[in-house]
């Protein structure tokens, strides 16, 4: 159904950005760890957005896109007041919550920060100790960083060329911290599918459960398709009915990542036909 955006915030300018989306229906009945799918034009794809944040009250949904292609260059042409042509969800299996009082990392790298940011907030309502840990290229490319930082229990960064924070990867601060804290009940990773993998090949070292939300390709988001499928333990998932989230130790990433690179020769040329359609005009 349309949906209009209300609110439009440019987090990184022409890379990547924020939308408040006027969805009471969805508001109402979402969880950390859902996402939508979202289909801009009558013509367009149907393609997936994790839910950043909600707000029941207002009735509204937060998601945040980085314009990769076609249908993310698109929707970024829309401003406040106009409408999503489809918006369809809470859709996926919401984040499992470990119980009361226990610690939690949760792990975001460029724009799954946003959907970590989620998942982060859900911990800390069920009184659990939550640590973010963040990372991008640099200071300018940190999102959500204050958000975090009014509910987390700690905020760790890390920053490429040491702008903010430590100098390196994510999974930098994450050793330190699993290796001065025993106390660790889980880790969540939410961001590129190489930085999620690194992140379960440390964990796995120290034996923290983690869990990765997966952006695998996704055209119907509800099971139909199979286009979604990932191996996970030697079994195929579906990621929409299944996922996104799934253990890291037992996720196929090298499977993940080809799959991912599939369409890459057909999304430029869409991509190229649609700059210039729109620099003719």
């Amino acid at each position: 159904m349309p949906t209009k955006i209300l609110e439009k915030e440019k987090l990184i300018p022409g890379k990547t950005s924020k939308l408040v989306l006027d969805a009471p229906h969805i508001a109402k009945t979402a969880k950390p760890g859902h996402f939508v799918m979202l289909r801009v034009h009558e013509s367009g794809e149907r393609f997936p957005l994790t839910i950043a944040d909600t707000d029941a009250e207002n009735g509204t949904i937060t998601i945040v896109y980085l314009v990769m292609g076609k249908s993310t260059a698109m929707l970024e042409m829309l401003g406040v007041g106009d409408e999503i042509l489809d918006v369809c969800g809470p859709l996926g299996k919401a984040t499992h919550i470990v119980p009361n009082g226990q610690k939690v990392i949760c792990v975001g790298g460029g724009t799954g920060v946003a959907a970590m940011h989620h998942i982060a907030k859900g911990h800390h309502k069920a009184g659990n100790y939550v640590i973010a840990v963040i990372g991008a290229r640099s200071k300018e490319f940190l999102l959500f960083y204050d958000d975090l930082a009014k509910f987390c229990d700690e905020v760790l960064v890390a920053t490429n060329d040491g702008s903010v924070g430590i100098t390196g990867l994510v999974t930098d601060p994450l050793k330190d911290r699993l290796e001065s804290d025993k106390d660790i009940a889980e880790v969540v990773a939410v961001g590129p599918v190489p930085m999620m993998e690194a992140v379960t090949k440390l964990t796995k070292e120290y034996s923290v459960p983690t869990v990765v939300s997966l952006n695998s390709l996704m055209v119907d988001g509800m099971g139909m398709c199979g286009a979604c499928r990932v191996t996970v333990g030697g079994e195929m998932k579906f990621t929409c009915v299944e996922g996104p989230e799934f253990d890291g130790h037992l996720v196929d990433f090298e499977e993940l990542k080809i799959r991912l690179s599939s369409f890459r020769g057909e999304e430029k040329v869409s991509m190229d036909k649609h700059q210039c359609k729109c620099g003719a005009h």
